[in-house]
C-alpha cells in the first residue's frame, strides 16, 4: 500500500503521468519502460514482487514512482490513489495490466479459485472509477488501457474464469467508452495473444508447441511488441475509442 516516490528528480511542469498496475515485470514492465521513452512519469504499481519494481524504476532512471497494493483489496485501492495524488498530482493514462491466471477443468476447480479470479476483475473495475473520479474527470482528460487476452475472444480449455474476466474486461472498454463520450476520455482494450512472459513460459513444452502451431508468425510475441501499441494510444491515438486491439501474430483477427 506504500507509494515510493523519486527524490532525486522533480515531475515537470505538465509532464503526463501514466500508472500501470502490475507494473514489476512482463508486459507491464515493458509498458512502464516504452512510456517512459515516450515522456510519461510512471507509476509502477505492484503486489508482491517488490525487487521486480525497483529495477524497473532504475531502468527508467528513477523518473517514476513506486506503488504497492492488492487490487482484490478495496481499502487498498483507495490509499493507492491517494499516494497517486501525493506522488504526481493527476493521472493522465491508467493501464490495467494486474492479472491472474487460474487454471483447472470446471470439473475440478474450487468455488475460492473463481472467486479469487473475479477479485482482479472487481479491482480494475474499483481502481479506474477512483482514478476516474480523482482525477481523470476533473480534467475531462484522459485514457484508459485494458490489457485483455486473445482468449477471452477464442476461449481456452482450462481457463474458463480467466477467459471470463479478459471477456468482460473488453465489455466494460466498450461501455465505459460510451459512457464517457463527450467527456475527452478514451478507454480501449489491448488484447495479447501468446506472449514470452514467465507466465507462459510455465506451460508445459507440448502446450506450448500446439499454441505455437497455430500462429500464422510462427513465434511468441515480446513484451515490448505488446507495449509499442499501448504506448501509440497513450500518446497518438485520438480517435481511437470503444476498440479492442489485438496484437497476436495472426491468431485471431477480431
Amino acid at each position: 500500500m506504500n507509494a515510493k516516490k523519486n527524490t532525486s528528480s522533480e515531475i515537470s511542469e505538465g509532464k503526463p503521468v501514466a500508472i500501470v498496475t502490475g507494473g514489476a515485470r512482463g508486459i507491464g514492465a515493458a509498458c512502464c519502460r516504452d512510456l517512459h521513452t515516450d515522456g510519461f512519469y510512471v507509476g509502477i504499481h505492484f503486489r508482491g514482487s517488490q525487487d521486480s519494481a525497483e529495477k524497473v524504476l532504475t531502468d527508467i532512471n528513477g523518473d517514476g514512482f513506486l506503488l504497492q497494493a492488492d487490487l482484490e483489496k478495496p481499502e487498498h485501492i483507495d490509499i493507492m490513489v491517494q499516494n497517486i495524488k501525493t506522488a504526481a498530482g493527476r493521472v493522465d493514462v491508467l493501464v490495467n495490466n494486474a492479472g491472474m491466471s487460474v487454471n483447472k477443468a470446471m470439473s475440478t476447480m474450487k468455488l475460492e479459485a473463481f472467486d479469487s479470479q473475479r477479485g482482479v476483475l472487481r479491482g480494475v473495475w474499483y481502481l479506474t472509477k477512483r482514478i476516474l473520479r480523482m482525477f481523470m474527470l476533473r480534467r475531462s482528460a484522459g485514457k484508459i488501457i485494458n490489457i485483455s487476452s486473445v482468449v477471452g475472444h477464442t476461449g481456452n480449455a482450462g481457463q474458463i474464469p480467466y477467459t471470463m474476466e479478459k471477456a468482460a474486461l473488453d465489455a466494460m472498454t466498450k461501455s465505459l467508452a460510451k459512457e464517457l463520450g463527450g467527456r475527452n476520455i478514451l478507454v480501449n482494450s489491448v488484447a495479447p495473444g501468446f506472449i514470452d512472459t514467465e507466465m507462459t513460459a510455465s506451460l508445459p513444452k507440448t502446450i506450448q508447441a500446439g499454441i505455437l502451431a497455430n500462429v500464422p508468425l510462427g513465434r511468441m510475441g515480446r513484451p515490448e511488441e505488446v507495449a509499442e501499441v499501448v504506448t501509440f494510444l497513450a500518446c497518438r491515438g485520438n480517435y481511437v475509442n470503444g476498440s479492442v486491439v489485438h496484437v497476436n501474430g495472426g491468431v485471431y483477427g477480431g
